[in-house]
């Protein structure tokens, strides 16, 4: 199944540590049009990791489901494509040209490629050739340090990519430089495939206004939804500050899906999660980040989990 952009597209952006099935899962109820595996090394797919094969399976809900790879490698990425065609489920494959982490980088993947241009097409080249899924896509910066959006986007589109996703910054400017939404603009309008908008989209209407000012197809949002997987439902249906019944409800499912993918070790995974759910809004929040940060027992973190968002009043108290 190809994504419909017939009409704005939101997807989940893939974060590593993030992003995994247990999220994804949650983050699918409230109505996000595509959802992107965390990035998966094709070095390590290649090679037949374990946990990798792992990080590739996905819920039932989730139609169309992307798999992002990061490589450059035209073999490495041919082998991890063997992997990844003999699997169902799959509909697309994503090639990360966006990853800053020098661990990445140093390995001319991620962002590295944006600096490479010949590379970069010879990559999505490889995917569009030897894949048996439904599409090719990437997730793009806007350079290296300097901005050659345009010329990169091209590349990209010639090399047979049939959507692009522009995180609005560049390498160097990894995560808190201001986003530009006039060169995703300028994406947009120098190609002809469709063109997801990326980059502190954090609210309904920083969506809309995303959306119109930009011209593109659909928007990605990443960090804005961990701890608020119903923005999308915000987004698309409109609804307001979601009931504090839905909030515990979304948070005690997640941590159930998380114990039940990962076994006890999703109770240390799922603390970084309990910190952010923790910001909406109820007191004595800082107190309860520090006891599950030393709570080892499931049944445990999830009696103090639901008692904690239980409390009344919840909307309009500060977090501490």
């Amino acid at each position: 199944m190809t994504p419909d952009f017939s009409k704005p597209l939101y997807a989940l952006a893939p974060l590593a540590g993030f992003t995994d099935l247990p999220f994804r899962s949650v983050v699918k109820k409230f109505g996000v049009d595509l959802t992107v595996s965390e990035m998966i090394s094709s070095n390590a797919l290649a090679h037949g990791s374990k946990k990798t094969q792992r990080m590739l399976e996905k819920s039932p809900l989730e139609t169309p489901y992307s798999v992002q790879i990061a490589g450059s490698d035209p073999e490495i990425i041919k082998r991890a494509l063997d992997v990844l065609n003999a699997r169902e489920g799959i509909d697309g494959i994503d090639l990360n040209c966006g990853c800053p982490a020098p661990k990445i980088v140093n390995n001319l993947q991620g962002s590295a490629l944006l600096g490479d241009p010949e590379s970069l097409g010879r990559a999505i080249e490889t995917i569009k050739s030897y894949s048996n899924k439904s599409y090719t896509s990437v997730k793009m910066r806007l350079g290296v340090r300097e901005k050659n959006h345009v010329e990169l986007a091209k590349v990209m589109e010639e090399a047979g990519a049939d959507f692009i996703a522009v995180h609005g910054r560049t390498r160097a400017g990894r995560y808190k430089a201001p986003v530009d939404y006039d060169a995703i603009r300028e994406v947009k309008e120098a190609v002809s495939i469709p063109v997801i908008a990326n980059g502190d989209i954090d609210t309904p209407q920083k969506a809309r206004w995303v959306l119109e000012y930009t011209g593109c197809d659909g928007v990605m949002i990443g960090r804005a939804a961990v701890g608020r997987p119903w923005i999308f439902a915000q987004i698309k249906e409109g609804i307001d500050t979601p009931s504090p019944a839905l909030i515990r409800e979304v948070v005690l499912e997640h941590f159930d899906r998380m114990i039940e993918h990962y076994g006890e070790y999703g109770i240390f995974l799922f603390r970084k999660h309990l910190h952010t759910y923790s910001k909406a809004g109820l007191p004595g929040a800082a107190a309860f980040r520090n006891a599950v940060n030393t709570i080892t027992d499931p049944i445990e973190m999830r009696r103090v989990t639901e008692e904690f968002f239980s409390q009344e009043p919840f909307d309009k108290i500060s977090a501490t």
